[in-house]
């Protein structure tokens, strides 16, 4: 499924985050940048090694939840990683949304920074963070479309990787559900 917004599009896939032929590729990644499970250990383990040396390099104090930092693609065909740090689910009382909004927005702002024309991200916090998929897919949705309707933004492709079909209907009805930017309509 795919919107326009602005003079760009927002698309949902179901498969392999990693084989994408983008731009960037974000990864929901943990606060200590160590890799891990998930999306993440994927991203790790398709990029190889050089993708922890510079982490530790470069960011060893780590990340904090809500922000983001960059990498080189290493072995991936995607020229950047986007590391972003979601919440862990707490029962949203905690600041979750606000924090998985500010992972978002950190992450495709950063692409945006890069000069990224397209990017592929996953659920963040959805996996074993345990984010509900319900309440992460508009606060998704209407990051990665606001990102799209920046006028100056180099953007044109945002990518949301699903892992499930019922991940993948979760975010179909929260991008039907969503009023988007100028430039919305279609699909």
């Amino acid at each position: 499924m795919e919107r326009r917004v602005g003079r760009g599009s927002l698309r949902l896939w179901r498969g392999d985050l990693t084989t994408l032929q983008v731009d960037a590729i974000v990864s929901a990644a943990n606060s200590q940048l160590a890799g891990g499970g998930g999306v993440d250990g994927a991203i790790h383990r398709a990029a190889g090694p050089g993708l922890m040396g510079e982490l530790r390099a470069r960011h060893p104090s780590g990340c904090p939840t809500g922000s983001a930092v960059a990498t080189a693609g290493h072995r991936l065909s995607a020229g950047h990683v986007i590391h972003a740090v979601g919440p862990r689910w707490q029962g949203g009382e905690r600041g979750e949304p606000e924090l998985l909004a500010m992972a978002w927005r950190s992450a495709l702002l950063l692409a945006a920074r890069l000069g990224c024309a397209s990017v592929a991200a996953p659920s963040i916090s959805t996996g074993v963070y345990g984010y509900p998929v319900a309440r992460a897919a508009p606060i998704a949705i209407a990051a990665a479309a606001a990102a799209l309707a920046v006028p100056t933004t180099p953007l044109r492709l945002t990518i949301i990787v699903l892992f499930s079909e019922p991940d993948l209907d979760a975010y179909r009805r929260a991008l039907l559900a969503q009023r988007l930017p100028s430039g919305g309509a279609g699909g």
